[in-house]
């Protein structure tokens, strides 16, 4: 019997073969809910837990107002008088002459990745259009962006490069649904004073393709009667960002926008990202449950919480982005503590969550010295607890303790955990708890959930990540008791590793 030799060329169309077989078996989204109804979270989401946001354009070169290109069109609003302190009156100096002066010039995509991905950051994701109806990227359909006015750089490619290179995954955020409305500012005129009726430059017809034409939506949100022509710009544009970068997560700055229009572009992201990687769907699509600003529907995305976190674990993973200060740049801005922001990131993690945290940079390209620290603090956290962090998944419970975490939006981080808080996350065998605060008195702590009554399995191991060393423990009735040791293994919450037979 002769032995069949299979030849490199034939091993070579096998594998191409199997790589065609994957992309038929791939699934196929159709532009309406149901069809999107077969979205799955990607495990390297599931995984990832850490994101870094980044909010960066125009809007950092004032360094003054997270909204400065809507409220510097509004009379006695304080970043109107700001505005015409330091750059003129509107109808003279608008938004556009911002938009001039943003030269990013000491930008490095390359080295802020690396100091980020030190930081614990596993994807990174830029705003790619904010409500100010500029792009950031080499936009086929917009005059106006980064590579044409500003920069003279294409911004979400040279992010795109860096993430990449260093095993990043690529995100961007889209915002400019709301533009039609949330930039309508621009074309009114002083009430009263010098300048009364003298209309904002916004109104100049040289500038309609910014400013785009007046209409009667004032409001900041989503608009409720939006132009075809606004609609089909969207679509074709956030289309041509989707297309040319390839992103791993897509964000949207509230729910699905645009009816039938929005649900087009969702469809044909997952299509797209199925075909980018051999007919898996690697895509995280994240939106907000929102009334004012666009459709949404459980199970089609992944859900986005700005500035709030959940009660308790969900089922299905889910995203809160927050920033470290304001969402912008702002000189002598505040700043959360890293300790803080730990304690925020690890109850997210046991509640099945991922945390998206916005960096604000300078709008020269750099970060300033609290943001540096910031960063070296939570990557020295990161590389002591990392292994009750990623990849893990919430236990029977995400934790107990007196202090609840409420659904709300909130510009700072309210809660303030105590020693008496624990919050537990899963991998394998080994169950992580996160003591939230360093115990005041002889270093004792009382982890109830984990008494002697609970059918948990019996511990064959506990160890202090950190700490070399072994720990005094017992358990009864009254929970699992723990001695720790005099010096604390990292400078917020702390990691008890618990192994069950």
């Amino acid at each position: 019997m002769k032995t069949r030799k299979h030849t490199p060329l034939l091993i070579l169309t096998m594998v191409l073969s199997l790589g065609n077989l994957s992309q038929l078996f791939a699934q196929k989204f159709e532009p309406n809910w149901d069809s999107l109804k077969q979205y799955q979270c990607p495990e390297w989401f599931r995984d990832a837990k850490l994101g870094i946001f980044l909010h960066w354009g125009p809007h950092s070169v004032p360094a003054f107002d997270d909204w400065y290109g809507r409220n510097m069109y509004i009379q006695g609003h304080r970043t109107y008088q700001y505005h015409l302190k330091t750059y003129g009156h509107p109808s003279k100096f608008g938004f556009k002459d911002i938009i001039a002066l943003w030269k990013a010039e000491k930008f490095d995509a390359d080295k802020l990745v690396k100091i980020f991905k030190q930081a614990g950051a596993k994807y990174v994701v830029p705003v790619a259009a904010f409500h100010d109806n500029y792009d950031l990227w080499d936009s086929k359909d917009h005059k106006w962006n980064a590579v044409n006015i500003g920069p003279k750089k294409d911004i979400i490619g040279l992010w795109r490069e860096a993430a990449l290179k260093n095993g990043l995954r690529f995100g961007v955020s889209a915002h400019s649904a709301r533009c039609y409305s949330w930039f309508n500012t621009s074309k009114d005129s002083d009430k009263s004073g010098p300048y009364a009726g003298i209309p904002y430059d916004g109104n100049d017809p040289r500038y309609v393709d910014l400013y785009l034409e007046k209409n009667n939506e004032q409001g900041p949100y989503l608009p409720k009667n939006p132009s075809e022509a606004w609609m089909q710009s969207w679509y074709k544009r956030t289309k041509d960002l989707v297309d040319s970068y390839q992103p791993d997560l897509l964000y949207f700055d509230g729910g699905v926008p645009f009816g039938d229009i929005g649900l087009k572009i969702v469809s044909h992201y997952y299509n797209q990202n199925q075909k980018w990687h051999d007919g898996k769907l690697e895509a995280a699509f994240t939106i907000k449950k929102t009334r004012i600003s666009g459709a949404y529907q459980e199970g089609m995305c992944i859900r986005d919480l700005e500035r709030s976190q959940l009660e308790d674990i969900k089922p299905e993973p889910w995203q809160t982005d927050t920033s470290i200060g304001s969402w912008f740049y702002r000189k002598n801005g505040r700043y959360e503590s890293v300790d803080s922001i730990v304690d925020m990131f690890v109850d997210i993690v046991s509640k099945n969550g991922s945390l998206l945290l916005n960096i604000p940079l300078k709008a020269d390209g750099t970060m300033d010295a609290t943001t540096q620290k910031i960063l070296r603090e939570l990557g020295g956290w990161i590389s002591i607890n990392k292994e009750a962090i990623y990849g893990t998944r919430p236990w029977t419970i995400y934790g107990e303790g007196p202090t609840v975490v409420k659904e709300r939006y909130s510009e700072e981080i309210k809660e303030t955990f105590t020693s008496k808080d624990f919050r537990f996350t899963t991998k394998g065998n080994n169950l992580y708890v996160f003591c939230l605060n360093w115990p005041d008195t002889k270093g004792a702590i009382t982890i109830k959930s984990l008494s002697a009554e609970q059918a948990s399995g019996k511990i064959s191991r506990l160890d202090l990540l950190g700490h070399n060393g072994s720990l005094k423990w017992q358990r009864d009735n009254e929970g699992l008791k723990i001695q720790l040791p005099s010096k604390k293994p990292c400078a917020y919450a702390f990691t008890i590793r618990i192994q069950f037979s």
